[in-house]
């Protein structure tokens, strides 16, 4: 089993201390301190940002397929650390051993299907009015990359940005997770492994409104991508668009989940409560609002909380754990809050609703009903484990509460009619609807949401994209 170790951070092709005093990182299973973390301050925010200029004078010339190699090549690293990697990550983010082995195993991939796109970021020729005009239009990588990722998915949040800028031929500046650092670190280090030159890929961490202050209205960063809160993303976008800089934003979301009359019970319950309760509800496209239609409600209800009963809670790194303990202290104490608040306006606790213990950041699996729409669980993402579960009689009424926020991340629905899942996929406002399956955060499909969601993508040909610029070459000879 791999050992926890203090994290550094990589500039310029070396691992180096930070110039401010070294941060503590926590065992969220066990509340104690597993190790420290370096803490950038601004003299190294401008090596790194020095470091990343120059290395994306080289990258942008290195050839297409060359640069496919070398990113393919750190797909490959990271298939043969995936048991090392998914350890450091258990230990400092708390979620299970597999998750974390699904988890490094799904950012190999994602590596390998950007590897493929870096050869296909095509432009075009555009049919001329005249015989001696030329018209072409060309990809160019936009230049230096700041991203900014958290600490629910460390190596997931911070792969796709990493590949997609480097498959559109970008530097990147990675402001990594600090309460996750050695997992997102040990990404780092499979890029910096496989050969990509120094400077293209650095990795700081700190006091984050610190480093995204400088970093992003800074002349040498010309894109940003956040992955976070709704409040700090609409914050950093004003930043970013006061200096007219390029930002994707995957921010937060509430996503409801539709259960109509027609619906496989079963299947659904087996799906919706899985991806409840996986990472421990710290999952932006986590299911939360569960409309279910009047037929089915109870034995839904039913199903769903015996399914939440039978969680086995505890340490990530014991056998048989399917939920760890919440990522620290802050969430935990978001949990009693908002079951406090629904509780004292009418809600029923169905199960769960309250804390594991008194040592680590454990919660219940937790379901509640009749939740009025008063309650802030109703309107603020939980990024928890709670589900809400209401009745729905007609789809009018269900589509209405699940546009009633302004969230539109992610959506779910179950029905076994093709009527309602053409109307499903027309009708509910979000920038990812997924029927009858979970089959969202593929690498090859589009993933952001629309409204206050975010706008832009980190999945499919889309990602590549943000990285690009259009240039548009006409020549007459």
């Amino acid at each position: 089993m791999a050992s926890y170790s203090d994290t550094q951070l990589f500039i310029d092709g070396r691992w180096r201390d930070g110039s401010k005093p070294r941060l503590p990182v926590v065992n969220p299973a066990t509340e104690e301190m597993i190790g420290t973390l370096a803490h950038a301050g601004q003299a190294d925010l401008d090596e790194a940002l020095a470091a990343a200029q120059r290395g994306f004078e080289v990258w942008r010339r290195t050839g297409a397929l060359e640069r496919s190699k070398l990113i393919r090549r750190a797909a490959e690293i990271l298939r043969g650390r995936i048991d090392t990697i998914a350890t450091l990550m258990t230990l400092e983010q708390g979620k299970p051993l597999v998750e974390s082995r699904a988890e490094a195993t799904g950012a190999a991939d994602t590596i390998e299907w950007f590897a493929e796109e870096t050869r296909r970021t095509y432009g075009r020729i555009v049919p001329a009015r005249a015989m001696n005009v030329t018209q072409m239009v060309v990809k160019e990588p936009v230049g230096v990359a700041a991203a900014f990722t958290p600490w629910n998915f460390p190596l997931n949040q911070a792969v796709r940005k990493v590949s997609a800028a480097l498959a559109a031929g970008c530097s990147i500046i990675l402001k990594g997770p600090e309460e996750t650092p050695a997992s997102c670190a040990a990404l780092i280090d499979v890029f910096a492994e496989a050969g990509i030159p120094d400077g293209v890929v650095n990795i700081v961490f700190g006091v984050p409104a610190e480093i995204s202050s400088y970093l992003i209205p800074h002349p040498i960063i010309k894109k940003i991508s956040f992955t976070g809160s709704t409040v700090v993303g609409k914050q950093l976008a004003a930043m970013a668009g006061s200096h007219m800089k390029r930002v994707t934003m995957e921010l937060g979301g509430h996503a409801p989940a539709l259960v109509f009359d027609d619906a496989d019970v079963a299947h659904a319950v087996k799906i919706l409560a899985a991806n409840k309760f996986r990472n421990a509800g710290q999952v932006c496209v986590a299911p939360t609002r569960f409309l279910v239609q009047d037929k089915v409600y109870e034995d839904f209800l039913t199903g769903f909380v015996e399914t939440a009963e039978n969680v086995k809670v505890g340490d990530g790194m014991e056998k048989g754990t399917r939920m760890g303990p919440l990522a620290n202290s802050r969430r935990l104490e978001a949990m009693e809050a908002l079951v406090a608040d629904a509780t004292s306006r009418g809600a029923k606790v169905a199960t769960g609703g309250e804390r594991i213990g008194n040592r680590g950041y454990f919660f219940k699996p937790t379901v509640l009903t009749e939740v009025p729409l008063s309650a802030r669980v109703m309107n603020e993402e939980p990024f928890g484990p709670v589900a809400l579960i209401s009745r729905f009689s007609d789809y009018d009424k269900a589509i209405a509460e699940a546009n009633r926020l302004p969230y539109g991340l992610a959506a779910y629905a179950y029905t076994t009619s093709a009527k309602t899942m053409a109307n499903l996929g027309r009708d509910i406002e979000s920038g990812m609807v997924s029927i009858n399956h979970h089959g969202i955060a593929l690498p090859e499909l589009p993933f952001g949401g629309i409204k206050d969601s975010g706008y832009g993508s980190e999945g499919g040909i889309e990602a590549v994209e943000a990285y690009l610029n259009t240039k548009l070459v006409t020549q007459a000879i």
